[in-house]
């Protein structure tokens, strides 16, 4: 019997979940279905409900319900923990386990696809939000130096303080960064959606990597790194590399992600 998953959204038309799971299925022979569900803004654990009593087996989680996600879940994995939020939820008899899979993408995306080794690196991470929330720790444990940069310096200063147990972490508000060096400058932001820049300074040490965790185009944070001299690059294999965590996590078998990533940029 095929055993069903989905992603949980609103909106959610614009996933490319499905056909990445779809690609993971077919690579590794796994009896699995996958769909995207476009849940009420009021009915998400309704909708968790619905899918548990039609014996789904999982299901991941996106905008705007990864933090009801980690609320409603019986067991939290460390990850959803730290991240206070959940991308991947496993149901299990009574149990709902969540997880948070985005850290452990990014990473991979950055140290195994873009070759570039974090540790003992100048890392900035832009924005102190849920997306935010989610790469802090792991990108602590690949012990790097974390800076984390927001608007709202004081949300920041909140994010730092929550993740100071785990590593180097320090606080700044934009205009603290005039002079300071990153080798990696990670937009964790949703500034791309509407076009914006938001008042970063050139801080792009020699041979830097600009990620923007968007995809699909070149963001205007990627054109300034761009024109400062930056190395590039969008969210897409950190997209693949956190669902080929979260198939790991439901099947036991992890997936070979160059091909997707490269099947899905030919698109």
């Amino acid at each position: 019997m095929t055993d069903r998953y989905a992603v949980i959204g609103n909106p959610i038309n614009h996933s490319k979940s499905p056909l990445i799971h779809q690609m993971f299925a077919a690579q590794t022979g796994e009896d699995m279905s996958y769909e995207k569900i476009a849940a009420p803004l009021d009915g998400f654990a309704a909708t968790i409900q619905r899918l548990r009593n039609e014996g789904y087996k999982g299901c991941n989680v996106t905008v705007p319900f990864k933090f009801e996600a980690f609320e409603l879940a019986s067991e939290k994995q460390p990850r959803a923990v730290t991240a206070r939020a959940a991308n991947t939820l496993v149901f299990a008899a009574e149990q709902i386990i969540a997880d948070n899979t985005d850290g452990a993408g990014l990473v991979r995306d950055i140290e195994q696809n873009l070759n570039v080794s974090l540790r003992g690196k100048r890392v900035l991470l832009m924005g102190a939000g849920g997306a935010a929330y989610g790469v802090a720790l792991p990108l602590l444990m690949t012990g790097c130096a974390l800076s984390v940069v927001n608007r709202t310096v004081v949300k920041a200063q909140q994010l730092a303080a929550n993740f100071a147990p785990h590593g180097n972490i320090k606080a700044y508000a934009y205009e603290d960064l005039t002079g300071l060096p990153f080798d990696v400058i990670i937009n964790a932001t949703s500034s791309g959606l509407s076009d914006e820049l938001a008042p970063l300074p050139a801080s792009f040490a020699p041979h830097a990597l600009a990620y923007d965790m968007m995809y699909g185009r070149a963001t205007p944070f990627m054109q300034f790194a761009k024109q400062h001299g930056a190395q590039v690059a969008d969210g897409l294999g950190m997209l693949v590399e956190q669902a080929a965590e979260a198939f790991f996590i439901w099947r036991g078998v992890r997936p070979a992600t160059a091909p997707v990533i490269a099947a899905l940029r030919a698109r």
